[in-house]
């Protein structure tokens, strides 16, 4: 089949993004690919396609379990077959996957770069017929990558021992030009196709907040931007993700934590809670979010600065994968450099790269006091230039306030740090200008200094605010001591002795979820039925409880709104649906046609003519190219017919053919041809399913459904020998009404 034929029928998407078509040509031509694209552009795509169409199988490097699973699953939904090898696998299953593997039963096989050296391992590969490599998240192979794994550079030497050699392909969305360099150096790219889109993502609303009281500020911030909706909380250290847990359970809010001091099986749990919609809030450190695929993450807040803008760039990133609006704040105080300057000097690294982590996190500083656009500050950091001086939506570019001079309060401030001896940090500076009578105070006799109460008509919060701007602008530095201290820069003196002015904005807007914009590239909302949308949500979360799955896996939210807009009841109108292929139309299109006529007949409802637009898509919502109702050919599901599609399965049936024959003419799964047949079967076209399932094992697996019911297919399948098949199950369970 040509790469659009599979791109529709197992992903539901006529149009390539823009980047994506370039290199996934090239890998199944046989030539070596780099993909630089951000957060949402679709990269897994790019070595998930090609490696449906090459002969042999496709080895993806993961360095995340839950990716693995995640994509795993998602594929399969497809009906694409495809396993993973990690440490989650108990010995059992992992020979079965591996005899599965032996026998070429699948397309994509996903490995931790850990286990790639494993004996065991290189014994399996010289057995297999690799077609390409795929190195994801490239971009932790580079020392100079936020992200440095060691066990990523054993990626070269594996790939040098495989013969013949095959495609390799590397991706990341988190690159600076250096950290390309060394990504095509070191894995040894053989003149590759490159393909490096932008690295803006016009659905994020990135703005910064300066406050002394961050748990109030998220606080308020969710419970009226964000209720019941899905976020993430990242904060710097294992004992701020677990205090901020507890006070946000305390406050009634649905939160979990996750850092690298718990328990594995605690980490797990709650991960899955969160990508299940069971909890709506993950407070973590960073070892919460790489290859994380929820795409309906509303909000990302940084409780403290991250270490650098990699880092992010990556961590907002998670946010808005739907296409749809995600507010990207962080919560900014002095403190938190001093914190971050701690963990790097506790990582014991080389000079070197010491000295560029410092430049990094002083870049990310930079950021956070920088009254100009902070999308393009993002842009020039990976070396992209912008075509604005402001992109219209951002927090700086959204706030209106104005500019104000505030030349002789930073006199004031920095005389009093100078008196002060340049000995005492933030809070006490505060108290010594605000005139507070606290002990210290009193003790050290600053009520005796010419600065103290200079300030008393000035908030602390404005104080501190405006304390933040003369650090930003070099004025004032904070030690990384075990309690930071403000000291004078020598940039300091032009200020006292009145050689140059300072400004700083008046207030710093939060800018409401509600009232933020798009700039125009990012996807224009659907204006859905918003009760049948709610009503398919439901529907899609039974579904997923039902089988294991986490609900976006079923469908995305975006495809859900698009059926709440168009109403489709006819299998050509269901998959003209963004997101929608052959596959997961045949296993889910019935039941939510239902849904649909059955909404449609107890409600008023508008049909609405599709747009005939063609465009480029996001990750997980893209625009589609519309169908034409008027062309009957295209309107079909199957070029070669103008019959249903099913239709077409069962007459090649009736003539004889087996369900493997069928899948092989017609370029289907023989799940997606067994599901057809079972449609037939319920609209009166009969299958004799008598010579499918012998009796024995008919015998065994409704035992099998006796004893753990029908929740879900995976118990039935793990009580059952390894010959009883997840189409014997499907296949016994049709035939005798069990459903």
């Amino acid at each position: 089949m040509t790469l659009t034929k599979n791109l529709s029928r197992y992903f539901g998407y006529d149009t390539f993004k823009a980047g994506q078509e370039k290199i996934i040509t090239a890998a199944v031509n046989g030539l070596d690919v780099l993909g630089i694209m951000p957060t949402g552009g679709g990269k897994s795509l790019c070595y998930q396609l090609p490696a449906i169409q090459m002969t042999g199988i496709t080895l993806v490097i993961s360095p995340l379990i839950s990716l693995m699973k995640d994509q795993v699953d998602a594929l399969e939904e497809m009906g694409i077959p495809a396993t993973f090898l990690n440490s989650s696998l108990d010995d059992a299953s992992y020979e079965k996957r591996l005899e599965g593997i032996r026998n070429n039963h699948y397309k994509l096989l996903y490995i931790a770069p850990e286990r790639l050296c494993a004996p065991t391992f290189i014994d399996l590969v010289r057995q297999l017929d690799i077609s390409m490599v795929a190195v994801d998240e490239a971009h932790c192979i580079s020392q100079w990558g936020h992200d440095f794994r060691p066990h990523y550079r054993e990626i070269p030497g594996f790939i040098a021992n495989i013969s013949p050699r095959p495609v390799v392909a590397a991706y990341t969305a988190t690159a600076t030009i250096k950290v390309i360099d060394e990504i095509k150096e070191l894995l040894a790219l053989q003149n590759p196709v490159e393909s490096i889109i932008g690295f803006d993502r016009p659905n994020l609303l990135y703005q910064v907040i300066k406050t002394g009281d961050k748990l109030g500020y998220v606080r308020n911030t969710i419970t009226r931007e964000f209720p019941d909706q899905s976020g993430i909380i990242y904060c710097a250290t294992r004992k701020t993700v677990e205090s901020v847990t507890d006070k946000l359970k305390g406050l009634g809010f649905s939160a979990g934590a996750y850092h690298g001091g718990m328990s594995p099986e605690s980490r797990e749990k709650n991960q899955q809670d969160f990508i299940n919609d069971r909890i709506n809030i993950m407070v973590a450190t960073n070892a919460f979010g790489m290859g994380i695929n929820k795409p309906d993450v509303r909000f990302i807040i940084h409780y403290n600065m991250p270490q650098n803008m990699e880092a992010y760039y990556q961590e907002a990133g998670r946010g808005g994968r739907d296409g749809e609006v995600s507010h990207c704040t962080i919560l900014y105080s002095p403190a938190d450099i001093v914190k971050q300057k701690q963990l790097i000097q506790l990582n014991q690294t080389s000079p070197e790269r010491e000295k560029l982590l410092f430049e990094n996190l002083q870049y990310l500083v930079d950021y956070c006091h920088t009254n100009n656009c902070l999308r393009k500050s993002i842009l020039q950091y990976f070396g992209e230039t912008a075509d604005y001086e402001r992109c219209g939506n951002c927090g700086n570019c959204l706030d209106q306030s104005e500019m104000v001079d505030i030349t002789e309060d930073a006199q004031k401030i920095l005389s009093c740090i100078y008196r002060m001896k340049s000995r005492f940090g933030l809070n006490m500076v505060i108290s010594v200008l605000r005139g507070s009578k606290n002990k210290k105070v009193l003790e050290l006799r600053f009520d005796e200094l010419s600065t103290y109460g200079i300030m008393k008509d000035q908030t602390a919060e404005s104080l501190r605010e405006i304390i933040m701007t003369l650090v930003a602008k070099g004025y004032i530095m904070v030690t990384a001591d075990e309690y930071p201290v403000l000291k004078l820069t020598p940039d300091s003196g032009k200020v006292l002795k009145g050689g140059e002015p300072v400004f700083h904005k008046k207030h710093l807007l939060n800018i409401p979820a509600g009232k933020s914009k798009t700039t125009g590239k990012s996807k224009p909302p659907v204006d859905c039925d918003e009760a049948l949308f709610l009503e398919l949500k439901a529907l899609r979360k039974t579904i997923a409880q039902e089988k294991g799955l986490p609900p976006y896996v079923i469908f995305h939210d975006a495809t859900l709104k698009e059926m709440a807009a168009y109403f489709p009841r006819t299998e050509a109108d269901f998959l003209a649906i963004n997101g929608v292929g052959q596959a997961r139309y045949d296993h889910y299109g019935e039941v939510f046609i239902q849904e649909i006529t059955r909404f449609a007949e107890n409600n008023p409802i508008e049909i609405r003519t599709r747009p005939e637009l063609e465009t480029s898509y996001t990750e997980s919502s893209p625009i589609k190219k519309r169908i034409d109702p008027n062309d009957e050919e295209k309107a079909t599901p199957d070029k070669d017919s103008k019959i249903p599609s099913c239709d077409i399965t069962y007459d090649l049936f009736l003539q004889g053919q087996t369900i493997a024959e069928i899948a092989a003419q017609r370029e289907l799964t023989e799940n997606t041809v067994l599901g057809h047949l079972f449609r037939c079967d319920q609209d009166e076209k009969p299958v004799d399913w008598s010579g499918f399932v012998d009796q024995e094992k008919e015998i065994r697996i409704i035992n099998a459904i006796g004893t753990v019911g029908l929740e879900g297919l995976k118990p039935i399948k793990e009580a059952l020998p390894a010959d009883c098949s997840y189409e014997d199950i499907k296949i016994v369970i049709h035939k005798n009404g069990l459903r």
